[in-house]
């Protein structure tokens, strides 16, 4: 049985950078996946925030 290769690709939480300061409850958060090997540094992606209604920021955490 071939042992599985140890993929480039991890699994990264992406939270929404507007809703702490909204004051409403709960929290917009997306998992993904990105390569470590194409993007080093932390995601920031533009995604739908159900709670706000609208396009927010989003930035990786952890």
């Amino acid at each position: 049985m071939a042992k599985k290769a140890k993929g480039v690709r991890v699994q990264v939480i992406l939270e929404c950078t507007e809703h702490k300061e909204s004051g409403k409850p709960g929290t917009s958060r997306y998992i993904t996946t990105k390569s470590k090997k194409n993007t080093p540094e932390r995601m920031e992606l533009k995604k739908f925030n159900p709670i706000l209604k609208k396009m927010t920021l989003h930035k990786e955490i952890k």
